[in-house]
């Protein structure tokens, strides 16, 4: 088992010795430096994620795994190797690292070092971010756009009120949002009976039915009451990859009845216009 690299100096001599290493056939091709706060209850999610990340986005990824005791840091480098055409071979590496005690409350100094130079730097952050502490406030500086999942925060909509507080701070995609993309034109086409909507019905998760909500309110600025079933099935083939998954949409809304006041937004049916 190889030993774990207890500093950042002895992360950056392991890579520069897998860069050496390399012969005239790999190229080592990044596009960004992916960084990942990945708290132990996530462990196992992430992992999943990152087994589609790299051929898809060739990056320099640096997974954080905060520890609770002890201090200091343990580090390791791996490279992945992906084939190419005319016999070229992409690689690139992925530096997991355990922080601990300091480290992991101030984990900039830890980063900083191993970002790839003039490449922008994505944050993801599994959970729901701890702000105003310094190991989110280091980080969000460090990076140029944060990547949140609200799917994983408890007691929605509440933390959805401090996310708007770093806005001018860092650019920021919440996946569940990204997973309402194809119900929000499809309630956007039902205008202009959707304007005497006065309450929606959302069957999907908590943050989708929240952000829709949200969302519908702001386009019609004024106040429209949520009612949510819950439901965790995603439409598409269930045999693509993890990543692939997490990208995938819901199915389409529907407005039930002429002139119904109630919209419903199934995660399993079709459209039924007014």
């Amino acid at each position: 088992m190889a030993t774990a690299l207890d500093t950042v100096s002895a992360i950056e001599r392991k890579l520069a010795a897998l860069r050496l290493a390399d012969e005239g056939s790999r190229l080592r091709t990044n596009v960004m430096t992916h960084i990942a706060w990945v708290p132990e209850e996530w462990v196992e999610a992430a992992e999943d994620v990152l087994a589609g990340l790299a051929e898809r986005h060739p990056s320099r990824t640096i997974v954080l795994f905060p520890q609770s005791a002890g201090d200091g840091l343990e580090g390791k480098v791996e490279s992945d190797a992906f084939p190419m055409s005319e016999g070229l071979t992409i690689c690139t590496d992925t530096i997991r690292i355990r922080l601990h005690g300091t480290s992991a409350e101030h984990p900039a100094s830890v980063v900083e070092p191993l970002l790839v130079p003039d490449l922008p730097v994505f944050l993801r952050w599994r959970g729901v971010p701890p702000f105003g502490e310094p190991a989110f406030d280091e980080l969000i500086d460090v990076a140029d756009r944060l990547i949140v999942d609200s799917t994983e925060w408890p007691g929605l909509p509440k933390p959805y009120a401090r996310m708007t507080e770093i806005f001018d701070r860092i650019a920021v995609s919440d996946i569940a949002w990204a997973r309402t993309s194809r119900w929000r034109p499809m309630l956007a086409s039902l205008w202009p009976a959707i304007a005497k909507v006065e309450r929606i019905r959302v069957t999907g998760t908590e943050a989708q039915a929240q952000l829709l909500a949200g969302w519908l309110r702001s386009r019609l600025d004024r106040s429209i009451a949520l009612e949510h079933e819950p439901s965790n099935k995603l439409v598409g083939d269930p045999g693509r990859s993890a990543l692939g998954r997490a990208r995938q949409a819901f199915a389409r809304p529907g407005l039930r009845g002429r002139g119904a006041r109630r919209c419903d937004v199934d995660a399993n049916g079709g459209v039924l216009r007014p």
